[in-house]
């Protein structure tokens, strides 16, 4: 079975046979079975791009919801149609609640059964392609840079890499913390085990335990939650301060014991985790708040890491700009430019909110609009890039004109050295490099321009 394979499940056998005689006719390629048993057998095998079960299944340990909620689990890109018979509306309805793309009535149109199937085979095309996107979309644990802060970051993740210990990564939003915890998670020995990530952000609060810990269905396999599919592997807290309170005691009594029981669940699961958690918050402050459990931040605050926000490497962009615009050319083939010498220090100038994230938006839409091959120049950027901060001194926005020619010269000069010494992290070589100055020349110019005290200067040029 493949892509354009349809699995029917039905425990009438002169049904399956019509409906796979129909959709033979259409030019697909069909497979019957009549039991839940060979339907998860089936799957098993080979997953195929449509699944069209019956809801009622006799004789069955498991009906067609279970087997639904087990594929959905398990075989997420599939969509599955729902066959109901003798007009029972409200089942149909829970079916589609738990995930079913659609539903046809028994005795069914042949049309309207045309209809559904030609929309799910699309959806399951679509859904397909998009799956091999996010696998080919470059190893996610793949880190760029080439600043000393971000080899310093690098070192640190190398240090955690082989230990067992549980790692919180602070830093802005959009600035690499999951890339993080997936490096961490692709050069431990858990590397071949699951990384699950759970965004605690947006999981409503109510579905939050179903989601991590499964439920217990009494008479049906219960489902596994995200805790249980990450067994032997890392689970990765996204956004951890925006769990609720009471999963966050549970949360902590899994972290001690290693264990937990599923909602309406009588026995314990035993899982083998590594947890990784990251946050944009400040967690000291939401326990002041009690929003956040103390007991639970010292457990997950083993080895806290910082992820440097991009504004702390600025130097990093044109490095960070080649691999996403290689990134966009192999997945979605947009042209492969480069970025031109200009553009690059415009970049560097910015501010950078967002951090890679944004960088990685500016790239796509440079690639998506820009015309052609050629360098990326300062007009290709997107018109709300083309300057930081709202220039400290005014020297930008008119204020300039109102001052005598020294004043303003002097101006100039001190923000255009903090907009370079800012893009080279401090570096006074590298800054007096590029400017075209000695060191020395350049280190008095600071001092007269009363620049000296930033805390960006290193202290020791690396």
């Amino acid at each position: 079975m493949g892509m354009t394979d349809i699995l029917i499940v039905d425990d009438e056998r002169d049904i399956r046979e019509l409906i796979s005689e129909i959709l033979i006719d259409e030019g697909y390629q069909t497979k019957l079975c009549g039991s839940a048993d060979g339907c998860l057998q089936e799957l098993k095998k080979s997953v195929p791009g449509l699944l069209i079960l019956d809801i009622w299944l006799k004789d069955n340990e498991m009906d067609g919801i279970d087997i639904l909620v087990k594929a959905k689990r398990d075989y997420p890109q599939v969509p599955v149609v729902i066959i109901s018979g003798h007009g029972n509306i409200e089942i149909a309805v829970a079916a589609i609640k738990q995930g079913a793309y659609d539903f046809i009535e028994k005795p069914f149109n042949i049309e309207q059964l045309l209809v559904v199937v030609r929309r799910a085979m699309e959806a399951s095309r679509l859904r397909q392609e998009n799956f091999e996107l996010k696998r080919k979309d470059t190893p996610l644990s793949v880190m760029v840079g080439d600043s000393n802060i971000f080899k310093n970051f690098i070192s640190n993740l190398d240090k955690v890499t082989k230990t067992q210990g549980r790692i919180l990564l602070t830093g802005e939003s959009g600035s690499g913390k999951e890339m993080a915890a997936r490096y961490i998670h692709a050069n431990s020995e858990r590397a071949s085990k699951p990384f699950i990530s759970v965004n605690c952000a947006s999981i409503a609060p109510d579905r939050m335990e179903d989601v991590l810990f499964g439920r217990d269905a009494g008479n049906s396999l219960p489902t596994d939650g995200l805790l249980s599919q990450a067994d032997g592997g890392v689970i990765y807290f996204d956004e951890i301060a925006d769990m609720p309170l009471v999963t966050q005691s549970k949360i902590l009594r899994v972290l001690v014991d290693q264990k937990f029981q599923r909602v309406n669940g009588k026995s314990e699961v035993k899982v083998d985790l590594r947890v990784i958690s990251s946050t944009s918050q400040d967690l000291r402050e939401a326990i002041k708040q009690k929003s956040f459990r103390e007991e639970l931040y010292h457990r997950l605050n083993v080895v806290p890491i910082n992820v440097p926000s991009l504004s702390q490497r600025l130097e990093d962009i044109p490095l960070l700009f080649d691999h996403f615009a290689k990134n966009f050319h192999e997945t979605q083939g947009l042209n492969l430019r480069e970025l031109s010498i200009e553009a690059s220090t415009m970049l560097q100038t910015m501010s950078w909110p967002g951090n890679i994230r944004q960088l990685k938006n500016i790239v796509e839409r440079v690639l998506i609009l820009g015309d052609g091959h050629g360098e990326v120049s300062i007009e290709d950027l997107p018109s709300d890039t083309k300057s930081g901060d709202d220039n400290v001194n005014g020297v930008a926005s008119g204020t300039i004109a109102t001052m005598p020619l020294r004043e303003a010269r002097e101006a100039f000069e001190r923000e255009y050295l903090i907009t370079q010494i800012n893009r080279f992290n401090g570096n006074i070589s590298k800054t007096a490099k590029f400017v075209g100055m000695e060191r020395s020349a350049l280190h008095r110019k600071l001092k007269s321009l009363g620049v000296v005290s930033m805390s960006k200067i290193q202290k020791e040029d690396n």
